[in-house]
């Protein structure tokens, strides 16, 4: 038999050794290259980890997430933030600070060159007791599986191998 490394006859007995996951039939020479195969090495409990089953006592309810996007900002949002935040008798910096934001922010979103995050618009329409956003029908956006517009499988050709 010879030795899967350096390919020399092995006399006697072949040592067996694993290297990289690969079980080897070596000689007594290219042995301290591996890790012998008859010793164990006992896996602490930190490594493999125990898996625990809880069981569910109550299913929540399944979250429709197409219902975010039914709600639509005005387009005049800019107008109303303003019209609200002057109605308070704030500056744009005193709403800013009551909810958080850099008075830079206020200022771009007042001058409607920036829409406002989900998460700022929620803050503006909290701290303002406002309505940003108004709820759109979906009749109007039906989908049609028998369409014949043009695709990208129809423009790209695929290359096989």
């Amino acid at each position: 038999m010879q030795c899967e490394i350096c390919g020399a006859e092995i006399r006697g007995k072949p040592i067996c050794i694993t290297i990289d996951n690969s079980e080897l039939q070596v000689c007594q020479k290219c042995a301290p290259y591996g890790k012998p195969v008859d010793k164990r090495t006992p896996v602490s409990r930190k490594v493999s980890p125990v898996v625990r089953t809880v069981p569910r006592t109550e299913k929540r309810p399944k979250k429709d997430f197409f219902d975010i996007l039914k709600d639509e900002l005005l387009d005049n949002y800019d107008q109303i933030i303003r019209d609200a935040r002057e109605a308070k008798g704030w500056s744009q910096e005193d709403l800013a600070e009551n909810i958080k934001e850099k008075a830079s922010l206020i200022k771009k979103i007042e001058r409607s060159e920036i829409v406002p995050e989900d998460s700022v618009r929620k803050k503006l329409e909290h701290a303002l007791n406002i309505k940003l956003t108004e709820r759109v029908e979906g009749a109007g956006q039906e989908v049609s599986h028998m369409r014949k517009d043009t695709t990208l499988g129809d423009i790209v050709k695929i290359k096989r191998k």
